[in-house]
């Protein structure tokens, strides 16, 4: 098993991608800090599947993690739990569409706020044990539209490409320290966030101009994770953006 001996916190990891990240991680030996917010009961469901499928070890800790102080106790949680932090991986996030002209200030702040604040915070708070022990992995889930725009996405695809930015500025930092950063960036996944953040309209669009000419399903993106995160697969990866997006963005 590749993950054997590693603890992994994972934010948002109660559904869609963060859910599929976690049972592969589980799945090949890692401990697991699996964080939510709204999704109680999905995350104890999950919580006992991967004990009784894996024997794994897992803790679940509800929080905003926009919020500095639930950022602090989960990266501490986690930590007096298990020893030991060696590979976060920063899945939460909320999406929804509005263009620019309509797009009141609210809707531009809570959508950074809870996607790119949340990274920083989340990175920040697990660099210091990472730096002190010499290893560690960050993966920061960010999407597409990060690189390529979407109607209806500014704030979406500002905040999602300020995570791409961010995450090569920080392997740049820290990666001759032990510690690599790298993203996943997905095209559209078939998840209730990717269908509730989005029209109709844009989404049948989208799907016929994807070259797989289908959508993704959050376990054919979950392998990324597990790719950057292990030994020796990952290794040589950091400031890197790993595109499981269907063929929407060829770089």
């Amino acid at each position: 098993m590749k993950l054997t001996g590693k603890t992994a916190l994972i934010t948002g990891g109660s559904t869609g991608i963060g859910r599929e990240i976690a049972r592969l991680y589980a799945k090949e030996g890692a401990n697991l800090c699996i964080n939510y917010h709204n999704h109680a009961a999905d995350a104890e469901k999950l919580k006992e599947e991967l004990e009784n499928s894996y024997d794994a070890k897992v803790i679940l800790c509800q929080g905003d993690v926009c919020d500095e102080e639930t950022v602090k106790d989960m990266i501490s949680i986690t930590l007096n739990t298990f020893g030991t932090l060696d590979i976060l991986v920063c899945s939460a996030g909320i999406n929804h569409q509005v263009c620019v002209e309509d797009m009141t200030s609210e809707d531009w702040d809570r959508m950074i706020t809870c996607n790119l604040r949340s990274i920083f915070l989340c990175c920040h708070y697990a660099l210091a044990p990472m730096l002190k022990q010499g290893f560690g992995r960050i993966i920061n889930v960010t999407s597409q539209l990060g690189q390529i725009g979407g109607f209806g996405s500014a704030h979406y695809s500002a905040a999602k490409a300020g995570i791409i930015g961010f995450t090569k500025s920080l392997a740049r930092e820290v990666s001759k320290r032990g510690v690599t950063a790298n993203c996943i960036a997905p095209g559209p996944v078939a998840t209730p966030f990717f269908f509730n953040g989005c029209t109709p309209k844009w989404r049948e669009e989208k799907l016929a101009s994807l070259p797989l000419g289908r959508f993704g399903e959050a376990e054919e993106v979950a392998p990324s994770a597990l790719l950057l995160a292990a030994e020796p697969d990952g290794n040589l990866f950091t400031g890197q953006t790993l595109g499981p997006n269907s063929g929407d963005v060829m770089l």
